[in-house]
């Protein structure tokens, strides 16, 4: 049940962040900390994901960041020691220690890293620290832009999923997903409860907040990793006072039940933020993955498409250019490119050298 969930993230929007001005609003930030200070007196374990970096560091710079990536990264380099020394000295008026975690995307794409910061998460939560989380973006342009993770709803689902919590709060400025958009629908109803982001749910999304790079869109992204890792998710909006203290009631916002339960490998293989090429596969091959949770074979693949080496995550797309399926790669794009359409008792032959039967094997596939 929500109420009983022991490990949380809390992901905080910019716009839910800041005054009519444009600047961090101080009273609204510290009733936040207030309110998580009392859960973490519960013993509950918090994880922070906060954006704002960008706008604090063009509000004190006085720049125009909507045009220039450059000045995206160097208000961010501005701003977020700003940002993290309010969360910081908020959370020092309630005797708790903070900790700041700055991530790319290649933290998480590349597994030796990506348990190397799980490690330090979970060190950092067996010690009674809060990791207060952001992007790196003073140093990765592609996550200002166009990277898998371009937005803190993406990343705090992956936080969230590959951290072991068991809820992910998304604070923001709505009230939680309607059944239609309610700024041009006066009889739009809030959905309260999500079993499962289907088509139909994610039809229901609009696009970007203004100010933000994230919205409705990526939230229900965001709803769906978790949704799937086996964990909740609640969207509420952070302009009701003391907000935090009523996640728990069903009655507040919207909440996303657990539809799946992936090991820890696979979580990692399914929401990997870097996808380094895609293999396309025949209806055979994807039958066999798809109903038989076979593993991929090189006689059923039909094209590669981009570079990548072995042992890095890639789709699997069927006829239609449709992603069914993620996995590891068991040989690099330009071998694979010689074995399709061949039996796997001809790779030997044809490369001169065999590391397995499978392209992919079926420990290394995750369904999308």
């Amino acid at each position: 049940m929500i109420e009983n969930s022991k490990r949380i993230v809390f992901k905080f929007g910019t716009n839910i962040l800041r005054n009519e001005d444009g600047e961090i609003s101080l009273s609204h930030l510290y009733s936040f900390i207030e309110d998580i200070s009392r859960l973490y007196k519960q013993d509950k374990e918090i994880l922070i994901v906060t954006s704002g970096a960008v706008g604090l560091g063009a509000k004190k710079l006085k720049i125009d960041t909507s045009t220039s990536t450059t000045l995206k990264q160097a208000a961010a380099s501005v701003g977020q020691p700003l940002l993290m020394s309010i969360w910081q000295d908020g959370f020092e008026k309630y005797g708790i220690t903070t900790a700041q975690i700055l991530l790319t995307e290649e933290d998480f794409a590349n597994r030796k890293k990506y348990l190397s910061l799980r490690l330090t998460l979970s060190k950092l939560l067996e010690n009674k620290v809060i990791p207060i989380i952001n992007q790196n973006d003073a140093v990765s342009p592609s996550e200002l832009e166009h990277a898998c993770f371009s937005d803190n709803d993406k990343l705090s689902s992956i936080v969230a999923s590959k951290l072991d919590a068991d809820l992910l709060v998304m604070v923001s400025d709505v009230d939680g997903l309607y059944d239609k958009n309610p700024k041009e629908h006066k009889d739009a109803k809030l959905i309260k409860q999500v079993e499962k982001v289907t088509s139909k749910i994610e039809a229901l999304a609009t696009g970007a907040s203004s100010g933000g790079r994230g919205g409705m869109i990526t939230k229900l992204t965001a709803a769906k990793v978790v949704s799937s890792s086996g964990l909740y998710a609640k969207i509420v909006n952070g302009k009701i006072p003391n907000i935090i203290k009523k996640v728990f009631d069903n009655e507040i916002g919207t909440t996303f039940l657990p539809s799946n339960n992936l090991s820890h490998k696979k979580r990692w293989i399914a929401y990997a933020t870097n996808i380094m090429g895609s293999i396309k596969v025949n209806e055979g091959a994807k039958s066999a993955i798809k109903d038989n949770q076979k593993s991929l074979l090189s006689i059923g693949i039909t094209d590669v498409q981009g570079k990548f080496k072995k042992g890095e995550i890639i789709s699997i797309l069927d006829e239609n250019n449709k992603e069914f399926a993620r996995g590891i790669s068991s040989y690099n794009s330009d071998d694979i490119e010689k074995i399709k359409g061949h039996h796997s008792d001809k790779i030997s032959e044809i490369l001169g050298y065999k590391f397995d039967d499978d392209v992919v094997i079926k420990d290394n596939l995750v369904l999308i």
